[in-house]
């Protein structure tokens, strides 16, 4: 298995899991994740965009005899407790700036330096610009994680999302708010691509090369958790920007549009942006169709940061209007997750499900730094391909879940409507729950100044060229055939 030949255009390689499990809020992640890095033998690789030492992997009071909760005192007690097993932890360089902010971070991170089976890196083989953003776990490459979710603060909350939950606290015991996101768990010959996948960004990164895993150890697969699909194959795609012997890899861009291409009766996603043009453009050539497929996006009501959000979110209006124009029969809406009391949640989540025959879960945001210039990873299930035909009831339940968490209803009242044939707009709009519920994007009117930052290449660019030169790079409708600026 070769990281640099593709399968195809959109999808790296196909491997098997003996068994996969999708996983909701970091709440339950933190849970798994912590239990299966118990159970590891060998080695432990911690990728991500970032990682505090000082959050609580658990909320619940500690007891005699139970690890630490807080991550950074983990990785040392883990080390200590297992001789020989190695942990690996790949930080994106430019948020080692935030060390010197979280004080005892600093003092975590000297601890790990010093201890001989640890090693901390800091990933800065990109282009200036770039962002490393997967956020990968692989642990004696027999069980891995790939999605949205990242070791960091602001990310714990549960599936209820409760209004005020004194758990939701920073390590300096501020309060944040509600928080969605998503992960994938594999085990077998899948985990075994995303080790491979792993160890190269590390090489790339200026570490040493490593051996694969000895095959004597047990898979770490928790015992307590029941796994949703078994025996089916992954595929898994990746954006990699060209870095000296590096070259660009595109598979997320060319997997986004062929999987819209495909869908015959709807699509549900999750995505913490809606600002692509080229994924815009691929929604409206659905929507022009005489029968178009229901598409129904999840955002968080606001981009996180002010900067984010004037060239985030002001790209995802005017790609709004612009699709509005090719959608005759409304049936591409975006929606904004609240609790039961109106406070907006937070979509980190990198998720999509097509006619309920693919889940794919990842890195990648609907955006234009992710399909050409961060480094992503996204992992699938296609029940096309032979042996997964038995998981398309399975992906169905996990969409009727995620439609009943936002709409405050239960997963099986979600299911009875959709077997009745009712759409997801129908239960979305008319169906009520226990409070909590999925709002209509009001799409906002922009200003002159704040349509220009919109429309600027050069703060979502597809390409470092197009970061660094913000006059001469394309405007944001440049470089797709069908939509066109709203003004």
């Amino acid at each position: 298995m070769n990281p640099d030949i593709s399968e195809s255009p959109g999808i790296w390689c196909h491997a098997k899991a003996t068994r996969a499990h999708a996983v909701v809020d970091a709440a339950p992640y933190y849970e798994i994740i912590q239990a299966a890095m118990m159970n590891a033998k060998h080695r432990i690789m911690l990728i991500g965009w970032d990682f505090d030492t000082r959050i609580d992997l658990s909320r619940s009071r500690r007891k005699k005899g139970d690890p630490p909760k807080r991550l950074g005192d983990f990785i040392l007690w883990l080390a200590d407790r297992t001789p020989g097993l190695e942990i690996k932890l790949l930080k994106w360089n430019f948020g080692a700036l935030k060390l010197v902010t979280r004080g005892s971070a600093m003092v975590d991170v000297a601890k790990w330096a010093m201890h001989k089976q640890i090693q901390f890196k800091l990933d800065s083989a990109h282009p200036a610009g770039c962002s490393h953003h997967q956020k990968i776990v692989v642990i004696d490459d027999k069980m891995a994680a790939c999605g949205g979710i990242d070791m960091t603060a602001d990310r714990w909350d549960t599936p209820e999302h409760v209004d005020g939950d004194l758990r939701r606290k920073r390590p300096n015991g501020k309060l944040y708010g509600p928080w969605h996101d998503t992960t994938m768990l594999v085990e077998g010959d899948a985990a075994g691509a995303l080790a491979v996948l792993s160890r190269a960004r590390w090489e790339l990164a200026g570490g040493d090369p490593m051996d694969p895993c000895p095959t004597d150890a047990a898979s770490p697969w928790p015992e307590f958790l029941e796994a949703e699909y078994q025996f089916v194959e992954m595929g898994i795609a990746r954006t990699r920007a060209e870095y000296k012997d590096a070259t660009e890899i595109r598979e997320i861009q060319h997997l986004f549009l062929e999987q819209i291409a495909r869908a015959k009766k709807f699509i549900y996603a999750e995505n913490q942006y809606f600002a692509s043009p080229k994924i815009a453009d691929a929604i409206a050539k659905r929507m022009a169709e005489p029968d178009p497929p229901e598409i129904i996006v999840v955002n968080p009501e606001a981009a996180d940061g002010w900067l984010e959000q004037k060239a985030m979110d002001g790209a995802r209006a005017q790609l709004l209007r612009a699709i509005g124009k090719h959608d005759p029969k409304d049936r591409f809406c975006i929606y904004v997750p609240h609790t039961k009391q109106g406070e907006p949640i937070y979509v980190h989540a990198k998720l999509m499900i097509v006619d309920d025959e693919i889940l794919r879960i990842g890195s990648a945001n609907m955006n234009n730094r992710s399909l050409g210039l961060d480094s992503e990873c996204d992992i699938f299930i296609d029940t096309t391909r032979p042996g997964n035909e038995s998981a398309s009831p399975t992906i169905r339940s996990m969409r009727a879940s995620l439609l009943a968490e936002h709409c405050g209803l239960s997963e099986e009242k979600v299911l009875e409507l959709l077997e009745q044939g009712k759409t997801m707009r129908h239960i979305i709009d008319t169906v009520k729950g226990n409070g909590r519920r999925l709002v209509r994007l009001d799409i906002p009117e922009l200003t002159d100044a704040e349509k220009a930052i919109a429309e600027n290449a050069a703060l979502d660019p597809e390409s470092a060229d197009q970061m660094f030169e913000p006059f001469s790079s394309p405007g944001l409708f440049s470089r797709v055939k069908r939509l066109r600026s709203p003004g």
